[in-house]
């Protein structure tokens, strides 16, 4: 029942920084657990940073730990995931997802509802 939109992706110089968007519509996601996700070419879809409704815990995959940072707006019924010193390794789609229940680990078989993807491409 809950529809998503990502935007904010680009093409970004190695160091510099991006915020995707993600904008729910349908349903609140108060009670959603939330999930960024990234494929690049050849490899398989990896959790980058995911956000459990019911403690308020977040996740970040080591490769991003200390330079991404998720959040949510609930005025705006929108995710985001701010990009700071991003990495050639980085580039990929990144995804937005959600799912109907306050605790969710960050695997993307357990997320029922996606958006469409926004290219990241890191590159001088």
């Amino acid at each position: 029942q809950v529809q998503l939109v990502e935007s904010g992706g680009g093409l970004v110089q190695p160091g510099g920084s991006l915020r995707l968007s993600c904008a729910a519509s349908g349903s609140t996601l108060d009670y959603y657990s939330i999930g960024w996700f990234r494929q690049a070419p050849g490899k398989e879809r990896e959790g980058v940073s995911c956000f459990s409704s019911g403690d308020g815990s977040t996740y970040y995959a080591d490769s991003v730990k200390g330079r991404f940072t998720i959040s949510k707006d609930s005025a705006k019924n929108t995710v985001y995931l701010q990009m700071n010193s991003l990495k050639p390794e980085d580039t990929a789609v990144y995804f937005c997802a959600a799912d109907s229940g306050l605790f969710r680990q960050c695997v993307s078989f357990l997320y029922d509802f996606w958006g469409q993807g926004t290219q990241v491409t890191v590159s001088s």
